[in-house]
């Protein structure tokens, strides 16, 4: 599980230890994220099923696409499809997914590579593997996650972020145990690439087999903490977890984690950490649109339908 790396994780910047008053969160659920397919058939897992959506505020939905192995000829992507009202954000760690949207923006995301999609007012778009990896196989590997937009953004203009992998913050645990990539949001000063409508933090975090990380996190932000790879605890109480499990944190100032020694599928526990100040708005949705009522989303369905929010390009109509 590459993602980005350091040769020497010593030179990144520090982050300190807590403060002798803080507070480390407490774990309130441990979930396990059922099996699917998306789009035309590529293997997920659904990391919030189960959790209550006003719990994951202003997160609304969030698939680990992989991790698999494909054979020549088999990778899969997603056809053309609209959305509306919210934030798609896609986190490829290993492989390459190329986007295409109606508005013109995409382009390749490779490994640590982040590609952030405002829908907004409305935007079709595609995402599928390209042409030489459906040829050749090879390991697909990443994160997909929907963040809701307020109610006055809803309707934004469409836009699109491209954040290589160089661009991410990257940090060391105060031993040098931990690497942790901010791809936005704050951590211990250091800011992430990312440019967010509601104040968020998203991170990609390995620690070392046998290390420990205390993670500063904003106290007025939710946190969920989904294990992409390895085993280990997390929370105050050190609750166990692992692979493909979903970890919703209490009120608190850190994020408490370790890694088992001597797991068998990872040498190091791979976390997608992520958190955000809660929106606290109706939430109305359906499909590919995320709205405040289910008027709105009858509306959406309908500019849709209308082709109000966009074309397919010529080259691929």
């Amino acid at each position: 599980m590459p993602a980005v790396t350091v040769e020497n994780i010593l030179a990144l910047p520090r982050i300190p230890l807590p403060d002798a008053t803080a507070v480390p969160r407490p774990v309130t659920s441990v979930t396990a994220a059922p099996s699917g397919f998306e789009g035309e058939g590529f293997p997920v897992r659904r990391a919030f099923a189960g959790i209550d959506l006003q719990s994951l505020d202003p997160f609304i939905h969030m698939d680990q696409m992989g991790e698999v192995d494909y054979a020549p000829g088999e990778p899969k992507g997603t056809p053309w499809h609209p959305h509306r009202g919210f934030e798609t954000v896609t986190y490829m760690i290993d492989g390459i997914m190329e986007h295409k949207d109606s508005g013109g923006g995409g382009g390749s995301i490779g490994g640590g590579d982040t590609q952030w999609m405002t829908a907004g007012a409305g935007i079709l778009h595609i995402e599928a593997p390209p042409e030489q990896l459906v040829q050749s196989g090879g390991l697909f590997h990443g994160v997909q996650l929907w963040v809701n937009l307020p109610r006055d953004n809803k309707m934004a203009l469409p836009k699109y972020q491209d954040i290589t992998g160089n661009r991410v913050a990257l940090l060391s645990s105060n031993d040098g145990g931990s690497l942790v990539r901010v791809i936005a949001g704050e951590i211990a000063g250091h800011q992430g690439p990312g440019s967010t409508y509601t104040p968020i933090a998203l991170t990609h975090i390995t620690v070392a087999p046998g290390a420990a990380l205390s993670l500063p996190w904003n106290p007025e932000f939710n946190a969920v903490v989904y294990v992409l790879a390895g085993a280990g605890t997390v929370g105050a109480d050190r609750r166990p977890i692992r692979m493909g499990q979903t970890a919703l944190l209490g009120r608190g100032d850190t994020i408490e984690v370790s890694a088992t020694r001597g797991d068998s599928r990872s040498e190091s526990l791979e976390l997608f950490v992520l958190g955000g100040k809660p929106i606290r708005e109706p939430v109305a949705m359906a499909g590919p649109f995320v709205m405040n009522t289910r008027s709105e989303v009858l509306q959406a369905f309908e500019d849709f339908q209308a082709g109000r929010l966009g074309s397919i390009p010529a080259e691929y109509a």
